[in-house]
């Protein structure tokens, strides 16, 4: 019998300071995505082990592999780049009303990245996340839900004027193929046994809260 009100978690799970260190020496070169991986998985069967426990029914990895939810595709993907915000405001049409946007919304510029389309994008491997979910499906027998940024976020946040326009003359443009890798990732995570796919779209708030900023950052 079906769970009538089935419990999940938003995608996302707290990383332990170990988990974040190993992150950012990954980043600098520090160490190999072989030793990476290694923490990782302990991370990710840690979230499992604590969501089982809770009595979670749809479990998730906790994204413990991630830099952050969305940046983590320019790993993932030909043609994009992982720069900062640091990096992008001096490629920003009016970098000071933007660098007041992120310091009125407590943001550090040099710890928010962003993958910015530079080129063409085209899938690197199998998948955005299919490496993330085939793990997790090896150590449950739970329903398996995974997190993917929504494909107005990934635009919004990836496209540039400066940086995109040769490859995406308009973020319609960069829209349609965002579309398309996402529409294949869905269909590969569900041939791989994911029964939930779950899409965010965070930035979508600012439109509706923020008429002054939506539409200007780029």
């Amino acid at each position: 019998m079906a769970t009538l009100f089935p419990v999940t978690t938003t995608g996302s799970w707290s990383r332990s300071p170990e988990l974040l260190d190993a992150l950012r020496k990954r980043h600098a070169g520090q160490i190999g995505e072989e030793e990476f991986a290694e923490r990782a998985d302990e991370a990710v069967l840690e979230s499992l082990r604590l969501q089982v426990d809770a009595g979670v029914d749809i479990v998730t990895d906790g994204e413990q592999r991630r830099d952050n939810f969305y940046s983590f595709v320019a790993g993932k993907l030909d043609g994009a780049r992982l720069m900062s915000m640091r990096d992008l405001l001096e490629h920003m049409p009016d970098p000071a009303f933007f660098e007041k946007v992120m310091e009125e919304s407590d943001v550090v510029p040099e710890q928010i990245n962003n993958a910015i389309a530079v080129d063409k994008l085209s899938l690197k491997g199998p998948g955005l996340a299919v490496d993330e979910a085939a793990f997790l499906l090896r150590h449950t027998d739970k329903p398996v839900k995974v997190a993917l940024p929504g494909p107005y976020h990934l635009t919004r946040s990836g496209w540039s004027q400066a940086l995109s326009a040769d490859a995406y003359p308009t973020r319609e443009d960069l829209a349609s193929d965002v579309v398309a890798i996402l529409r294949q990732e869905l269909e590969t995570l569900r041939d791989a046994g994911v029964a939930f796919v779950q899409f965010d779209e965070p930035s979508l708030s600012e439109i509706v809260y923020s008429a002054q900023t939506a539409g200007t950052f780029y």
